[in-house]
């Protein structure tokens, strides 16, 4: 998979969370795709179910950054409140890995830096 075709594929990724659209978010997904951030890490597409319809998330791409097979995306995150609007936004940052041109990890991160420095870390999948 290409710099590009990846860049589609996270693109497409946010469309579908934007959206609430859990079961194209699953489709874009591998089977046991790794979803992680400042509560933990689990697997598999019944884990991205429940956290589309509990994270109350938007998130607008702001940077994309391609390397070594990891994607790393700064956004712009707004949780939607109890009222149904979308909060402040706070800048955040998410480290992505494609397998078969599906995304197969998706770790936020505080912050830019932080998720490219776990993108250079094979293996290490700690979120932030």
């Amino acid at each position: 998979m290409n710099k590009s075709e990846a860049n589609d594929v996270v693109q497409e990724w946010h469309a579908a969370l934007n959206e609430g659209d859990a079961d194209r978010l699953v489709a874009l997904s591998t089977e046991d795709v790794e979803v992680g951030g400042p509560r933990g890490t689990g697997r598999g597409a019944a884990l991205l179910r429940d956290w589309v319809a509990r994270a109350s998330i938007h998130l607008a791409p702001l940077q994309i950054l391609t390397r070594d097979g990891a994607v790393v995306v700064e956004q712009s995150a707004r949780w939607r409140g109890d009222d149904g609007q979308l909060g402040e936004p706070k800048k955040v940052a998410t480290l992505f890995r494609l397998r078969d041109g599906k995304v197969a990890s998706v770790i936020r991160f505080p912050d830019v830096d932080s998720a490219v420095a776990a993108s250079a870390q094979r293996g290490s999948h700690a979120g932030g």
